[in-house]
């Protein structure tokens, strides 16, 4: 009998799955309608209040960062920025021993990119290079630097870790010491690096994925590094972090839009290729390598300009009303800030639908509450001013929305189907939707998807939150960094994934004059009552 039973409840649960299915392809009108025929009432209402704004971000945490940046890029509307790196150095291997009359025969630095390998042709692997900006060369200079990069700060008694900021170039420049290399025009090449050494049937190649590799000066690292083997010095990283106190990259534009890209420090390294006396060998000479690793605090720092009407736009927004239009910058950027449903709270509803005094949810919930919406989705879309922009590659491809008050994602991010994508630019596309472009390849619009946010606004009394937007290329593990200081409207960090994107925006904001591109939430919903 059950198996009797089993097909029909099947046929009925799967014809309302394909109803439902084509119901939410029906959304069409705007405004407070129905937008389907197929009579499920299905509406959509665009009338719930939205306040949007932009603020200018202050310094925030730039050391123990998932990804470096270094180089300098000119955004077409927003003006230039550039990224230098100071990192400390550490010992490969604690009190090392170089033998007797070691030497130091040459030393290169190595800094690989971030590459992805492709084909294989004759050994050689073709790469291509990830978190590249720009195609115009600029100058790379490396110093020694005296200053001593703390583990814990000084200010909290040492029982905190010591935090490093976006703005401290100038304190570093003004602690540089010897010049380690100067490279007057420098550009990033997807190319693999061949090493070959030996000859004939002795011949070896060593293959490494693209990066940075130069020579370094001989005479500083016999006399830093290897004459002083034995002392207190090389004795522990402890002691060899205050000795030589880290390496400063410092880049600067030669003129063009320049080129920032990312580094992978975490597999950098100073090669230094000695030589010592050795019996066994034929000459009497033997031949070693040692290393120095870039770990344990590593510091991004940034300057940038910005344009001035832009600047002046961010002086004294409107937090109450919103703004006409809303900028967004990676890097040291600008971020936006967006307030849903408004916060005028004068009336409540109890378990039987009366109203009663405030409870501390805005009114525009309530009242949704109490008419028994179920909501089928609900959207931000973010139209691009392109009257302001200037479109094409320079456009971020992504955008980043998040729970400004407890700095975390939205249960939409967690719950979004396309988490496991095979790129990264295609992930969490149903949360956060790609920049939509037109034929000419300029940019649309952003749709971001908050359905769950909003469900659960409405039922499960979610404490609504203002929403922080910001710019992005690879969406995935924010990782937030804390501001020096905090900002109005209570900004206390921002998500990692805009300092690694230096690209902006400009969108249409809830005040813009322009109501076909005006920002608007739409809450697509079922009202069991029509």
């Amino acid at each position: 009998m059950k198996k009797k039973l089993f097909l029909p409840y099947t046929v009925a649960i799967f014809t309302l799955i394909i109803g439902f299915a084509s119901c939410s392809e029906d959304f069409e009108s705007i405004g407070t309608e129905i937008v389907n025929d197929q009579g499920l009432n299905v509406s959509v209402n665009t009338e719930a209040s939205v306040v949007a704004y932009s603020r200018k971000l202050s310094p925030f945490r730039s050391n123990n960062i998932t990804k470096y940046q270094l180089g300098t890029y000119s955004d077409p509307v927003f003006g230039t920025s550039g990224a230098n790196i100071l990192t400390q150095v550490d010992l490969s291997q604690s009190d090392p021993d170089f033998g007797e009359n070691a030497t130091v025969e040459s030393v290169y630095l190595y800094i690989p990119y971030f590459s992805t390998a492709g084909d294989i042709t004759d050994e050689v692997t073709a790469y291509t290079l990830d978190s590249v900006y720009g195609t115009s060369p600029i100058r790379l200079e490396f110093f020694e630097s005296t200053y001593l990069l703390r583990n814990l700060d000084p200010a909290t008694n040492f029982e905190e870790t010591q935090r490093y900021y976006t703005d401290q170039k100038s304190l570093f420049e003004d602690n540089l010491s010897t010049s380690l290399l100067d490279i007057p025009s420098f550009l990033p090449s997807a190319d693999e690096i061949a090493i070959t050494e030996g000859e004939g049937d002795d011949e070896e190649t060593t293959r490494l994925a693209p990066g940075f590799r130069e020579e370094l000066p001989i005479t500083f690292f016999q006399e830093r590094i290897v004459d002083m083997a034995g002392s207190p010095e090389l004795i522990s990283n402890a002691n060899f972090r205050n000795y030589l106190r880290g390496i400063y990259i410092k880049s600067s534009s030669i003129g063009g839009e320049g080129t920032l890209f990312s580094v992978n420090l975490d597999d950098a390294v100073i090669e230094i290729n000695y030589s010592f006396d050795d019996d066994n060998e034929d000459d009497g000479r033997g031949t070693d390598v040692y290393e120095l690793t870039f770990s344990n605090i590593i510091v991004n720092t940034f300057d940038e300009t910005l344009d001035a009407t832009i600047a002046s736009d961010l002086v004294n927004v409107d937090q109450e009303n919103g703004e006409e239009n809303l900028y967004l910058r990676g890097g040291q950027g600008i971020m936006s800030i967006i307030e849903l449903f408004g916060d005028e709270d004068s009336i409540g509803y109890n378990d039987f639908g009366i109203v009663n005094e405030p409870n501390g949810t805005p009114d525009e919930i309530d009242e949704i509450r109490q008419k028994g919406w179920i909501i089928n989705e609900a959207n931000l879309v973010f139209h691009v001013n392109q009257d302001l922009m200037v479109s094409g590659d320079t456009e971020p491809e992504r955008i980043f929305i998040y729970d400004l008050n407890n700095n975390s994602r939205l249960t939409d991010y967690d719950l979004d189907p396309t988490a496991s994508e095979t790129l990264a630019v295609d992930r969490i596309t149903s949360h956060l939707g790609r920049l939509e472009r037109d034929d000419n390849g300029n940019g649309n619009s952003y749709k971001v998807r908050i359905t769950n946010y909003v469900n659960n606004l409405v039922n499960k009394d979610s404490t609504n939150v203002k929403l922080g937007l910001v710019v992005a290329q690879d969406v995935l593990n924010p990782n937030f960094l804390k501001l020096r200081n905090t900002q109005s409207p209570g900004i206390e960090f921002v998500p990692e994934l805009s300092l690694q994107s230096p690209e902006g925006t400009i969108l249409y904001g809830n005040a813009t004059p322009n109501e076909e591109k005006r920002l608007t939430l739409e809450i697509y919903y079922t009202d069991p009552n029509q």
